[in-house]
């Protein structure tokens, strides 16, 4: 740590010595499935009484409408919990942009509800890295970054969502207003077991496609009949025939039919796409309207598109390889090696990034087997990462950009 200044050493010391461990332990307790909506509350509570040591204003923001297509067909309004937001000294020369998520994949009848420490010295809990412990190890650093010197030279936002899981739907709007100019990003996406960050990421699409045909009896006069299902099937098959190399689709699931001597008039396709870029993603779009236009006119029926692309694809821009090494000179002056590679996941990093802000969207605990139940937390990762947060925030206010 020779690289470090009296202030920056101060500020690590600080954030450092926060109870990081235990607040994780506290906030993994509490149950956040995305439709766990009395979970989220409680969750939304609980971290607005933690980061309420900050100054600025603190809101919980109510989600924006969600509609989702139901299994029978119809569009349904789908509820999500609110979402926090800080703000803090917004006049300052330069603007920082914190972002991380309170939900889990864990509904609140999944038999992952509890936690224990493994005999490697691991803490496997639900949400401990994705990403419990990125959000206590966050504040630790904010908290740090407020009691330096240099703290009246940044302003910054602090958005954590409820729904980022599940695409981050109702909160999608909110996070684009937040990234209005902003210098940069930090999100709090876990780092790989070895410290290795997310560098370019893939975007992601889901949809579902609304099959109506016309129900016949399937013995007195099938031909009467325009089979949902069926057309259903045609599409799934047409749209996995689209992947190509930067372009991965998944027909997931199928909605529909019924008793054996009905024909269908009813089907619904859920679908995935993961384009790698905007060429891919105009791919995509490509692909799905051919397929309707061909299976519409083939079997007769007529087929609703519902849902988007909402994650573009995130590359790694010159602003965002600023940042990027601007993070991995704070870690080599820690002591501590940073490295990045591209993935094919999505996270709020992939939003930020279409808003034109260079962001490094896993600045959390280290962890792995995210999203099973063998979630595990590296808990000495979480004075690592606090100290690296902190350093990184107070080198962006010195230097007033990556």
């Amino acid at each position: 740590m020779t690289m470090l200044s009296a202030i920056e050493r101060t500020a690590i010391e600080r954030a450092q010595a926060a109870p990081m461990l235990e607040r994780t332990l506290e906030w993994a307790a509490i149950n956040s499935g995305t439709r766990n909506l009395a979970g989220l509350s409680a969750m939304a509570a609980t971290l607005a009484d933690a980061f309420s040591v900050l100054p600025g204003a603190l809101e919980l923001v109510e989600p924006e409408p969600v509609e989702t297509v139901a299994p029978g067909g119809a569009v349904e309004p789908l509820a999500h919990g609110r979402h926090l937001l800080l703000t803090v000294r917004p006049d300052a020369p330069v603007q920082v942009l914190l972002t991380g998520h309170m939900d889990t994949v864990f509904a609140a009848d999944h038999p992952f509800q509890q936690a224990q420490w493994l005999a490697d010295g691991r803490l496997n809990a639900p949400g401990a890295a994705d990403m419990k412990g990125g959000l206590s190890l966050m504040l630790a650093a904010l908290d740090a970054a407020e009691a330096s010197p240099l703290a009246e030279r940044f302003g910054y936002t602090v958005l954590i969502n409820s729904d980022e899981e599940t695409g981050s739907l109702s909160s999608r709007a909110l996070i684009a207003r937040a990234a209005l100019g902003k210098t940069a990003a930090l999100t709090y996406e876990p780092a790989l077991p070895d410290g290795t960050l997310a560098g370019a990421r893939g975007g992601t699409g889901n949809f579902s496609l609304v099959v109506h045909g016309r129900s016949a009896h399937a013995g007195r006069n099938p031909e009467e009949g325009r089979n949902a299902l069926v057309a259903a099937a045609a599409l799934a098959v047409m749209l996995a025939d689209a992947k190509a190399p930067g372009l991965s689709v998944n027909p997931a699931r199928i909605d529909g039919g019924g008793p054996n001597n009905v024909v269908p008039d009813l089907a619904i396709l859920r679908v995935n796409f993961r384009p790698g870029d905007a060429a891919a993603t105009a791919r995509a779009q490509a692909a799905l309207d051919a397929a309707i236009a061909q299976v519409s006119a083939a079997h007769e029926v007529r087929i609703e598109l519902h849902g988007s692309f909402n994650r573009p694809p995130k590359p790694i821009d010159p602003a965002a390889a600023r940042l990027f090494d601007l993070v991995r000179d704070a870690g080599a002056d820690l002591g501590i090696p940073i490295a990045w590679k591209a993935t094919g996941g999505v996270c709020d990093g992939n939003n930020i990034a279409a808003c034109g802000v260079p962001v490094v969207d896993t600045m959390g605990a280290r962890g792995g087997a995210i999203h099973s139940m063998e979630e595990f937390l590296i808990p000495e990762s979480l004075p690592e990462r606090a100290a690296l947060s902190v350093l990184t925030l107070l080198r962006l206010a010195e230097r007033g950009r990556p």
